[in-house]
């Protein structure tokens, strides 16, 4: 298989994907009570409930009777040229709210993840370089303990702490960099466990490789073998999952949004849900999922394209 074949081939599923998604979102309305067609004119009008005359009148100028199919493409299609629809509760273009919601989303996501990524080959190189000594240990304990703490038992005790009781940063906003700090640093710390367990055992196993042996037999001191080939190597495993927590972030971003009122995607779809505000949901999540699904795969085939093992492996595959 060549590469570019494997290459079109990952295109072709995260088009899938995100077709799959789509499809999913785009029944809600059909699935939800009441009646599609009379929640869409609600949005459009500025007094109550249509008669049926305009109900139908509505639904044959819209093409709201045709097969369902023939809905979502033409759905589908004014979606990705930038007719999201019309909110229920405002009456103001869905994209008008999604299009910033997504930004803020993306920045707090990403900073988190650059966050986790630093923390973590830091935390992960001193464990694999002193296994078995207390600073492992310490590292170790400490790592699998963040596993197990809730957003929503951590942001309340932080902001206790931080904002009220030492009134070191503030407790809710996106007005300045320090409003960001607690919702980046609470956002990070699932990561940093997990990719500091990836990188202690990739560089584990990077110390015990014959390349690397055979570095150290060249001469080459162990700060040079670390930093030109154990830590390379070693922090594979972790790429490999960078993609993936990403994607996380920016599905589970909806507590951190809520508790310090950052108005995120997550936010916006957890309000537009509590308000059956359906467009707005429709919108944020397929552009959530859009995000995930187009980042995940540009990583992973970065990852694989950069893989000296992978590339021999599609060549010969």
């Amino acid at each position: 298989m060549s590469t570019l074949t494997a290459v079109l081939r990952r295109v072709v599923g995260l088009g899938a994907a995100v077709l799959l998604s789509s499809f999913a979102v785009f029944l809600v309305p059909f699935v939800s009570p009441g009646d599609p067609v009379r929640a869409l004119l609600r949005a459009r009008m500025d007094f109550g409930e249509a008669d049926e005359a305009t109900v139908q009148a509505y639904a044959q100028q819209f093409g709201l009777h045709d097969p369902m199919l023939v809905q979502f493409g033409r759905w589908l299609v004014r979606f990705f040229t930038g007719d999201m629809g019309i909110s229920h509760i405002s009456g103001t273009p869905v994209a008008d709210q999604v299009l910033p919601a997504i930004g803020v989303t993306l920045s707090l996501a990403g900073s988190a993840l650059l966050v986790a990524i630093l923390v973590s080959i830091f935390l992960g190189v001193i464990s694999a370089t002193r296994a078995g000594k207390w600073s492992d240990k310490l590292i170790t304990s400490v790592t699998h303990a963040l596993i197990a703490i809730p957003e929503y038992a951590l942001a309340p005790l932080l902001v206790l702490l931080f904002a009220v009781r030492w009134s070191l940063l503030p407790s809710a906003g996106y007005d300045s960099p320090a409003s960001l700090v607690l919702p980046v640093f609470i956002l990070a710390l699932r990561p940093i466990s997990f990719f500091t367990v990836a990188v202690r055992s990739g560089v584990l196993q990077a110390l015990d490789s014959e390349h690397v042996l055979a570095a150290r037999a060249r001469g080459l001191s162990r700060t040079q073998a670390l930093t030109r080939h154990v830590v390379p190597h070693g922090l594979l495993p972790m790429w490999t999952m960078v993609g993936v927590w990403f994607a996380g972030l920016l599905g589970g971003s909806v507590i951190v949004e809520v508790i310090f009122a950052i108005p995120g995607m997550g936010r916006l779809i957890f309000d537009s849900i509590v308000d059956s505000d359906i467009p707005v949901a429709q919108g944020g999540v397929v552009v959530v999922v859009t995000c995930a699904v187009l980042v995940t795969g540009i990583i992973d085939l970065i990852h694989k394209l950069s893989d000296p093992t992978v590339r021999i492996g599609v060549r010969h595959g």
